[in-house]
């Protein structure tokens, strides 16, 4: 499978505490899309994990001390949506920089937590970048880790 990348996009080179790329948490159930998504950002030169469900994410998150961004789908299975979610790990882990998307709600005009951003799927992969570039460069938790 490849993926139109949409040509070349500015990237940032980002200071590296650690020495390693910025790392995402890609919440997504349905199997397809999480493992596009994985690819993606793989070649995009990010470090990305997975979890099925906002469960699985949570015990992700409690293992990893190195997850630099959420990017959650709202719709999933479980007690908790990606809304609840993003919310949880803003409450929990406030240094996390945090993306929503979803195909079926707007959630433009819903209130997210503080510092989070919306993308409405379908999503170019440009546009992805873009936004995880930007949640990025104004999470404390880039520094401060």
């Amino acid at each position: 499978m490849t993926h139109d990348l949409g040509g070349p996009v500015k990237t940032i080179e980002w200071p590296e505490a650690h020495g390693t790329s910025p790392s995402i948490l890609v919440v997504e159930d349905e199997d397809d899309v999480r493992q596009s998504a994985l690819l993606v950002l793989n070649q995009l030169g990010y470090r990305a994990f997975e979890a099925r469900d906002s469960a699985e994410a949570l015990r992700l998150l409690d293992e990893r001390q190195d997850i630099d961004l959420l990017l959650t789908d709202v719709r999933m299975p479980g007690d908790m949506d990606g809304v609840e979610l993003a919310f949880t790990v803003h409450s929990r882990w406030p240094r996390i920089a945090i993306i929503v998307v979803s195909g079926v709600l707007d959630l433009k005009g819903s209130r997210l937590p503080c510092g989070a951003s919306f993308l409405a799927k379908p999503y170019g992969f440009p546009e992805l970048r873009t936004m995880i570039d930007r949640q990025l460069a104004r999470s404390p938790g880039r520094q401060a880790r």
